[in-house]
């Protein structure tokens, strides 16, 4: 089977102050994606710059050729499905058709009360994603939807031409739950995880590969209680959050052994973050290119 490598580039840098070379150097890496988080901020970076990541991959379409971009992951915490599809099948088109949507329910951060209101409970946040995905998939494969929700709404919403990709672009569905799943099953091209939060702190390497299997078998029960083969998605693993963290980056040899492990669980594309110094994301930037211009050879081995 084979394993795509990709990066995630959060985008705290000026674009003129080191954020376009990173985007640039990752598609001369060799990165099969390069994906931002779709946050208002997030954790240790609240108080620091912070950049809207739509305009960042519109920026990064522009100076890229080949390589994908997307987001890990848009959730409905702050966006509506009526103006997150004009925004997508506008950068789908300024990107000549690169785009992947990852999406899931969102969380308890800051984007979860940014605009004044509550957190969502998990139910109520599972509940808006189930309105939430249907809609956007509609407004992104009709040229005028119209719908009335408990949530969301459209009226005569028109998305002409839309996706460069047909028939649309494609969803990378963020989910370990069982609606969640259900939803990518339905929708996605892709799924996501970042494995089992509760053992990010005490958990061993062999608990979470044990985890991430049992999501993955739950994920084939979603696809095949609707007929579809799981085969037919890709499975994404957004690493840093298990309990190895970015131990997998010290060398291109613990990297190999941790992709390998992974791949042999069924993941297609593995996500490494983009090394940022003096945060969870601390990395050798020479080790990280390193691995990431070597390891794909010796994983085809």
């Amino acid at each position: 089977m084979s394993l795509r490598l990709s990066t995630v580039i959060l985008p705290y840098r000026r674009w003129h102050e080191g954020g376009r070379s990173a985007w640039t150097r990752a598609e001369q890496l060799g990165f099969h994606t390069a994906y931002t988080y779709d946050h208002l901020s997030w954790r240790s970076f609240r108080d620091g710059p912070w950049f809207g990541a739509v305009p960042t991959l519109t920026a990064a379409a522009a100076v890229t050729e080949r390589l994908r971009l997307g987001t890990l992951v848009t959730s409905p915490n702050f966006r509506h499905p009526v103006t997150l599809a004009k925004e997508l099948i506008s950068l789908d088109d300024i990107s000549g058709g690169r785009i992947t949507l990852g999406i899931g329910a969102g969380g308890t951060g800051f984007d979860a009360t940014a605009l004044g209101q509550e957190p969502w409970t998990p139910r109520e946040r599972a509940d808006r994603l189930g309105e939430f995905l249907p809609l956007l998939d509609r407004l992104l494969t009709e040229d005028a939807v119209s719908y009335v929700g408990d949530f969301y709404s459209a009226h005569e919403a028109r998305n002409i031409p839309g996706c460069v990709q047909r028939p649309r672009l494609p969803f990378a569905v963020a989910a370990t739950g069982p609606r969640g799943l259900a939803l990518a099953a339905r929708h996605g091209q892709a799924w996501v995880t970042t494995g089992d939060p509760k053992l990010f702190e005490n958990g061993t390497a062999e608990q979470s590969d044990r985890a991430l299997r049992q999501q993955a078998d739950r994920l084939a029960d979603a696809c095949a209680a609707i007929g579809r083969g799981v085969g037919e998605l890709d499975r994404v693993l957004l690493t840093g959050f298990t309990p190895e963290r970015n131990r997998l980056l010290d060398s291109v040899d613990a990297f190999v052994d941790f992709a390998g492990r992974h791949r042999a669980l069924g993941f297609t594309e593995l996500v490494v973050h983009w090394p940022i110094a003096d945060s969870d994301f601390a990395a050798d930037e020479k080790v990280f290119e390193r691995i990431a211009m070597e390891a794909p050879a010796q994983l085809k081995e």
